[in-house]
């Protein structure tokens, strides 16, 4: 999708901090970070939003979560992470295309936002 930021990001049209690929996921550091470690990691297929997901795009959900819990073992905080899908404007999603952000390095107050 040639108008999607992540899609560019993805295709190298856009300069990222890039922290992970592999064959279905990208992941890059967040630009406004909220904790030490704050990335985002979006399936390199377009999907909008978690609400327009379909049963045939569980398992790249899944690949998209377990890629930050690489990422989190990677930087040495599995002792306490949290991702994250903004669902919809109202949830804060500013960018239309499925993203998990990984959240860590500090403590994490419960509840959210």
């Amino acid at each position: 999708m040639t108008d999607c930021l992540f899609c560019r990001i993805v295709a190298q049209e856009i300069p990222s901090r890039k922290v992970y690929e592999d064959d279905s996921t990208y992941a890059f550091e967040d630009l406004d970070p909220q904790a030490p470690t704050h990335v985002l990691v979006v399936p390199k297929k377009h999907i909008p939003g978690l609400k327009e997901a379909t049963s045939g795009d569980a398992e790249m959900v899944g690949r998209c979560h377990l890629a930050a819990a690489e990422i989190a073992r990677q930087r040495g905080i599995e002792n306490g992470y949290r991702t994250v899908l903004n669902v919809g404007p109202g949830a804060g999603q500013s960018v239309f295309h499925l993203h998990v952000h990984l959240i860590g390095g500090r403590q994490l107050h419960w509840p959210p936002g």
